[in-house]
C-alpha cells in the first residue's frame, strides 16, 4: 500500500502524460525548449492514447502494433527529455530525472508486453 507506483497502466501513462505538462510549463523559455517541449507533450501523450487504443484492438495484430508505437513514444519521451535545458536548475533536473526513468520503465513494461504478445501469436 505504501508502493507510489500505479499498476493499471492506463491510469499509469495518463498520469505520465500530465507529470510532462507540469513539467514543460516550468521549463526556462528558450526557442529549443519550446520546440522540444512540443514534442515531448506529443509523444509522453501519444503513450498513453496508443495503449487505450491497444486495449481496444481490432485484434491481435492491431494489438501488437499499437503496444510497439506506445513503446517507441515511450523511447522518443525519454529523448525528448534530455534535451531540455534546465539552465542548471537543480529541482528541475531532479524532475526531469525522474520523468526520464518513468519513460524508461514505461519502455521495459511495454517491452515484457510486447515479447508475451510475439510468443502468443508465434504459437
Amino acid at each position: 500500500m505504501n508502493n507510489p507506483k500505479i499498476y493499471d497502466l492506463e491510469a499509469r501513462t495518463f498520469q505520465f502524460s500530465l507529470a510532462v505538462r507540469r513539467f514543460v510549463k516550468k521549463m526556462p523559455y528558450s526557442l529549443n525548449n519550446q520546440e522540444d517541449g512540443k514534442q515531448l507533450i506529443r509523444s509522453s501523450g501519444s503513450v498513453g492514447a496508443n495503449y487505450i487504443e491497444a486495449n481496444d484492438s481490432l485484434g491481435e495484430r492491431d494489438k501488437l502494433m499499437k503496444i510497439r508505437i506506445c513503446r517507441k513514444e515511450a523511447k522518443e519521451s525519454r529523448y525528448w527529455l534530455m534535451l531540455l535545458d534546465t539552465n542548471g536548475n537543480k529541482d528541475l533536473d531532479i524532475e526531469k530525472d525522474k520523468l526520464a526513468q518513468e519513460a524508461h520503465e514505461l519502455m521495459l513494461i511495454l517491452g515484457n508486453i510486447l515479447k508475451k504478445l510475439t510468443q502468443k501469436a508465434e504459437n
